[in-house]
């Protein structure tokens, strides 16, 4: 591990502080192994602090689309949507031609079915949740071996299923909407049906996009919505994980939960609401603990996720920050070798 200086305005949110800050009287305003949250940077920010060192060899995050592509294809789905008024579809047929690019990109990525991907929570932007279900169903479908022409008819479900939301008023940002009053949280599970309804009579979509925008809240055991369907094509439960798991850590219609509790969600109805294949599928490249984790281990030490290990999203490489008695340490452990050392909690 190495110290690197970096611009405050450069940070993500997700870096380890390697160094700590001190104010001009000499108080430690953050000490070294700090996570910077982003609360943490815009603190710094308003105190004309332009520069921190935090540790960066060895500290690997992979993402599924890099952040400026991530970014692109935001601001490509907001902009086709924003303009798309009921019934009014043309400019929807974009978002056909924006799934190809995601998938493209995403194949580009080098070995890309054996990797362990760092999904983190965050704010909940639909068109960004939109952008987040499409990458993950498409590591998904590769994972499953499906043909190439149903990836892309996936992809654009994906980028498609909450259009409905745009038809209506109803506050679901980081609440639970089944605590609604009756009558919105009816409204609320109307947003499939307005979505299908606006595009069903659309031949430039294919069936299969059609019906995960309808189906994308049911539920294998019948207790999902508009249908109470049992009877659920593939696409569509593929998209029931992925949906679930990306609003549970960004709080599009629940509270905003850790990466880590929405993997026990998917792992606690594995079988029950989600297919179980899909929802091992899933498992398979998404990290438990994303990198720039702070976590406790079982022997009380403290430490933050460096890197992830191929095919073993829960025994990530950590950076212990302080042992079991608080005191600052640097020590990086791998918990493939560390058999007996398992992460206990996530700290921050």
């Amino acid at each position: 591990m190495t110290r690197k200086k970096y611009n405050v305005s450069d940070l993500t949110g997700s870096e380890s502080l390697a160094k700590s800050v001190i104010s001009d009287d000499f108080n430690i305003l953050l000490s070294s192994g700090t996570i910077l949250r982003q609360e943490y940077i815009e603190k710094l920010k308003e105190l004309n602090i332009t520069e921190v060192y935090v540790w960066v060899e060895g500290t690997e995050s992979t993402d599924i689309l890099k952040k400026e592509l991530e970014e692109s294809f935001k601001s490509e789905v907001k902009n086709v949507l924003e303009k798309h008024t009921y019934y009014n579809n043309e400019e929807l047929i974009e978002l056909s031609k924006t799934a190809d690019n995601i998938i493209t990109n995403i194949l580009e990525e080098e070995e890309v079915v054996d990797k362990i991907f760092d999904i983190r929570e965050r704010s909940s932007d639909v068109y960004e949740h939109s952008i987040s279900i499409c990458s993950l169903a498409t590591v998904v479908a590769l994972h499953m071996n499906l043909p190439q022409k149903l990836i892309h008819d996936i992809c654009v479900g994906c980028l498609l299923h909450d259009l409905g939301l745009l038809y209506i008023t109803i506050d679901y940002t980081n609440v639970n909407v089944e605590e609604l009053e009756e009558k919105d949280y009816a409204e609320y599970k109307k947003h499939t049906i307005y979505g299908y309804s606006a595009l069903q009579g659309e031949n430039w979509i294919s069936n299969v996009s059609k019906n995960m925008i309808l189906y994308h809240h049911e539920r294998i055991d019948g207790s999902g919505y508009p249908l109470k369907a049992t009877d659920i094509p593939l696409e569509c439960r593929i998209i029931h994980v992925c949906d679930a798991f990306d609003e549970m850590i960004c709080g599009i219609g629940c509270k905003r939960v850790k990466v880590y509790e929405a993997i026990e969600y998917l792992k606690a109805y594995r079988g029950i609401k989600f297919d179980a294949k899909i929802v091992d599928a899933f498992l398979e490249f998404t990290a438990v603990y994303p990198v720039g984790t702070y976590v406790r281990t079982n022997e009380e030490e403290t430490g933050v996720v460096l890197r992830q290990n191929k095919k073993f999203p829960g025994r990530p490489v950590i950076l212990i920050t302080k042992d079991k008695d608080g005191r600052p340490v640097n020590i990086t452990k791998d918990l493939l070798e560390y058999n007996s050392v398992y992460i206990k909690e996530v700290i921050g």
